[in-house]
């Protein structure tokens, strides 16, 4: 997804093909800078004698990779992937249901299609794949957007303190449920953040013992629970929601 979504930036900005003068190198910077929060010098790389855009798309592949790197290294493998994992399929679960929502509004106006002499079902067809086509390029870029950012916070029960290292990956609950809901993976929207250093994720608390002010105090919250904040929505539909 990452070397798609820097190819298309790239695509767009330094089209292949085209003199430097028909190219946006200022765009393209501010564009990295949204999606990575990396500064890169896009600018100074234009005006380079005999730059081409595949060098600045492998500038920019070298960049962005290193940058995913060490943040996959500050976590324990078992953590990111999952945090991974929990990112794409909940970005994915609310993007398709947006998919369908602009189907929806789609499919109630396209019989006008017919007072141009044109086929609705076939008008349907065309815009509908349009549709679904954005979806995809809008999914990989939001997913590498909030990879990029992503911030996972990390508590310590007493229990787990008294474990061997070697013991608490072990205790980890393997199920992507197991974190409850998305904002125990913070997204700053500004400079990237540091993430704190990675033991393993509180999990089960007893709902009593949930402080509606304090998320992090819920632990583990089904998507289905009465939210732990009292606001009388189901988990999911509040603050298991994507940010």
């Amino acid at each position: 997804m990452r070397q798609d979504v820097n190819k298309a930036l790239v695509a767009l900005y330094i089209p292949a093909g085209q003199y430097a003068e028909a190219w946006d190198p200022a765009a393209l910077r501010l564009e990295l800078f949204r999606i990575y929060g990396l500064e890169l010098p896009a600018e100074e790389w234009a005006k380079e004698e005999g730059i081409a855009d595949e060098e600045i798309l492998h500038r920019i592949t070298e960049a962005t990779d290193r940058l995913f790197a060490e943040k996959a290294a500050s976590f324990p493998p078992e953590v990111f992937k999952l945090a991974e994992k929990r990112v794409l399929l909940e970005t994915l679960d609310q993007l398709w249901k947006d998919h369908l929502l602009s189907l929806d509004h789609l499919r109630q106006g396209i019989n006008l299609r017919a007072y141009a002499q044109r086929d609705p079902l076939n008008e349907y067809k065309q815009e509908a794949f349009g549709l679904f086509e954005h979806m995809l390029n809008h999914l990989r870029e939001v997913v590498v957007q909030r990879l990029a950012r992503l911030q996972i916070r990390i508590e310590l029960t007493d229990e787990i303190m008294k474990l061997k290292p070697q013991q608490v990956m072990s205790e980890s609950h393997p199920d992507p449920d197991a974190i409850g809901g998305f904002d125990q993976f913070k997204l700053p929207p500004g400079q990237p953040m540091r993430p704190q250093p990675a033991q393993t994720l509180k999990m089960n608390v007893n709902p009593e013992d949930r402080v509606a002010t304090d998320p992090a105090s819920w632990g583990k919250v089904g998507r289905n629970e009465a939210c732990p904040c009292g606001s009388g929505r189901k988990y999911k539909h509040c603050h298991g929601t994507l940010a």
